[in-house]
Parts: structure tokens; C-alpha cells; sequence
């Protein structure tokens, strides 16, 4: 049972009474104080991340033209967005790219600009190029629409992002000959270098691992607005892996999906992304509070960069081809010095993700809670933890030869 309940955080919210810390404060009072009176003490514990997070985009309701068309294909500054929903509704996905991008064709590409940079373009108040293909019905009989729009002129501007703020995710590394160009950022030959994408003790999930306060409603810092967890992520497997003896059995794996207004957020904390060899993306920020409702959830929440674990992962051979296993574990405290030790070499480490804009988020999100601006969502269902059974499934390729007879 519960020693508080989101209710009763939320009147001492609004009352302007209630205790406030970001999970990196967190680490440090329990550590000066032990996590019984720290979880009596604190009411509210704020997270962060700031990163490239593929899976996401937003959908668009630009509203009528005179006479009417029903979008078929549609484009914004020559990125194609996607149709199929209604006569005048399009989504442009993160990664969406220009049809006339050369791509990788001259190794490696540079992709300029893509779906993601499109999405701050909007939030940053620029003026889009939309261009309108349609079919012409009776009730839609215009067959091509060309003008320029703003994100005051839509009806709907909404970010939905399908799968954002993995719980944990790999140190990237390269043991092959060759340098490789990934979404986890350029990776040197030889074991030349090792890239994270995961704030470590400020990571949301990491915070609240078995999803004991985070569910349908729960209310988060997005883009830079207010924003919602809709549902699970896709691919969403909060497994527990195997961790080095005495760390704390925190699970990885699990995802959001999240949503909010396109017109609150800012381009600070959405930024159009573009990957060397790899493709376009976009940057978000997301702030998760975690009401600290019992000492369990405490402890969780407390838990050092010393004592969270990143699998190493050979971008080289296991990763492009689906072998399982790692080349182990290490801490993120390891991956913050600066440098790791693999196969008995000092292998220089960096982040894909921004810890400095983390950190940022965290305060910002408690500063909201502080000035009762921002109140705890209640969960109306908590999302499925490592106890649900869930287990990933992949695409099994078969061969497609003719049947003799």
C-alpha cells in the first residue's frame, strides 16, 4: 500500500508545499540521509532526456482551400508526408527525407534536411512550403494546391512520437576494419570509440523501472510543452538483463509512446537532426515526474550512475545482423570518465544524448512543479513491467522460389 498517493502530492503541489528535487539531487540526499527519510521527505522526483529519437513525427490538420482537395500526396519544404486519413490530414515522420536527396549514393550522405528538421521549422514559427497533389472527386474537385503555411494557420498541429525515451540503450562500439556511419553517431574501427544515448541517472525510465507511477495519462515535460504517455513505445520489452553481480536488478527496454500540442513546444527542445551516413532525425526533450508514493519507488529513483548498467554491443558484425549477446556491461559512470576498458584497451567514450540538456529539463520540469504550474497526471493504467511476460518477436525472412507443378 501506498504511503502517499498522487492525490495528496498534488494538494500539496497546489498548496506550494510540496518537496521538489530532480533525480540527480535525489542520489546525493540519499546518500547523505538513506532512502527511508528520504522518501518521507520528498514528494516529487524530475528526470530528463535530450536526444535524437527516431520514431516520432508529427500529424497535421491544415484545413479547407477553395474549392476543396483531398490530400494524395503531399509535401512540406520537398519533404513527402504521409496521407491516407482524411481529405486534408498528413503526418511527417522524423525521418522522412526529400525524394531528390542523393541519400548514401555518395558515401557518407549528409542528409541536410529531412522530416525532423520540417517539425522545428513549424515550432520555430518559419513559413513551410506545402505542395498538394489530389485526385479530384465531386466533393473534392481541386487536383493541385501550392502555398506556404505557418503553425498559426493550421487547425491541428500535434507531436506523436510512437516510440521515445528508451529506458536504457547499448554503448556503441566497432571492432570491424572499417569506420562505420550509425544512428548511435560515427563509430571509429578497432574499437576506436564508444557512444551512449542514455542519461544515466536521470534516464525517466531508468527512474522508475518497473513502471510503478508511469501509465495512460501520466503528464510530462515535452518538447518543451506539456505532452502525455498515450501508450507503450513500440517495441516495448522492459526485460530485466544480466547484470554484474551487486547491481540492482533494474530492467531495460521499455519505451513510451507520448503525445502533445505542437504549438506549446519550442525549437530548443525539438531540433531537426542530421546523422553522418545515416539519415535524418529529430532531437527531443522529455521530462518524466516521478512521485516518490513509497520507499520502493525511492530507491529506484535514487539509484547512481555507478550502479546502472549499458550493454557493449559490436555495431560491426551482432547488431547489423541480429546476433545475440554482448560484449558486456558497463556503468555509466564508466561511460561519463571519458574512457572504458575493452579487451584490455582504453577505448574513449561519448554521448549521442545530452546530459547538460538533461539536467536543464529536470529543472526546469521541478521549477514547474515548484510554482504549482504543472500537476501530477494519475495513470488511469500502469504500463505492462518486466513481470508481464512480454518478449520481443522479429521478422522471419523466407525465401520466395516457385513451387514446382
Amino acid at each position: 500500500m501506498a504511503d502517499k498517493t498522487f492525490a495528496e502530492i498534488n494538494a500539496k503541489i497546489q498548496a506550494g508545499k510540496a518537496v521538489v528535487v530532480t533525480a540527480d539531487e535525489l542520489v546525493q540526499l540519499v546518500a547523505e540521509k538513506g532512502v527511508g527519510p528520504a522518501a518521507k521527505e520528498v514528494d516529487v522526483v524530475t528526470t530528463g532526456t535530450f536526444g535524437p529519437m527516431c520514431s516520432s513525427g508529427a500529424y497535421f490538420n491544415f484545413g479547407h482551400s477553395a474549392p476543396r482537395i483531398k490530400f494524395h500526396r503531399v509535401w512540406l519544404n520537398g519533404v513527402p508526408a504521409a496521407t491516407g486519413f482524411a481529405a486534408v490530414d498528413a503526418f511527417m515522420g522524423a525521418t522522412a527525407l526529400p525524394d531528390d536527396d542523393p541519400l548514401n549514393t555518395n558515401h557518407p550522405g549528409d542528409f541536410r534536411y529531412g522530416g525532423g528538421h520540417v517539425i522545428e521549422d513549424f515550432v520555430a514559427g518559419k513559413s513551410v512550403r506545402l505542395k498538394v497533389l489530389g485526385y479530384g472527386t465531386d466533393c473534392y474537385p481541386r487536383r493541385e494546391l501550392e502555398t506556404t503555411v505557418n503553425l498559426d494557420d493550421l487547425n491541428e498541429a500535434v507531436l506523436f512520437n510512437p516510440r521515445n525515451a528508451y529506458q536504457n540503450y547499448a554503448c556503441a562500439v566497432n571492432t570491424g576494419p572499417r569506420t562505420l556511419y550509425t544512428y548511435m553517431g560515427v563509430l571509429k574501427p578497432g574499437l576506436g570509440n564508444a557512444h551512449f544515448s542514455t542519461s544515466g541517472q536521470l534516464s525517466p525510465l531508468l527512474k522508475d523501472p518497473y513502471f510503478r507511477t508511469i501509465g495512460l495519462g501520466t503528464r510530462i515535460f515535452l518538447g518543451g510543452g506539456i505532452g502525455y504517455v498515450v501508450w507503450n513505445g513500440t517495441q516495448h520489452f522492459p526485460a530485466i538483463p544480466a547484470l554484474p553481480e551487486g547491481a540492482p536488478p533494474v530492467p531495460s527496454g521499455g519505451t513510451l509512446a507520448v503525445l502533445g500540442d505542437l504549438k506549446q513546444m519550442s525549437p530548443k527542445w525539438l531540433r531537426g537532426t542530421s546523422m553522418l551516413g545515416y539519415g535524418a532525425t529529430l532531437t527531443v526533450g522529455i521530462g518524466i515526474p516521478i512521485p516518490i508514493l513509497n520507499e520502493e519507488i525511492c530507491y529506484y529513483a535514487s539509484r547512481p550512475d555507478s550502479e546502472l548498467y549499458a550493454p557493449i554491443i559490436d555495431y560491426a558484425e551482432a547488431y547489423p545482423n541480429r546476433k545475440p549477446g554482448n560484449l558486456g556491461q558497463v556503468s555509466y559512470a564508466a561511460l561519463k570518465s571519458g574512457a572504458i576498458t575493452l579487451d584490455e584497451k582504453e577505448v574513449p567514450t561519448a554521448p549521442v544524448s545530452s546530459y547538460h540538456k538533461a539536467r536543464e529539463i529536470s529543472a526546469i520540469l521541478k521549477q514547474w512543479l515548484l510554482e504549482g504550474k504543472f500537476l501530477l497526471g494519475e495513470p488511469v493504467q500502469l504500463l505492462p513491467g518486466p513481470d508481464a511476460g512480454i518478449k520481443p518477436k522479429s521478422l522471419e525472412i523466407r525465401g520466395s522460389g516457385r513451387r514446382n507443378g
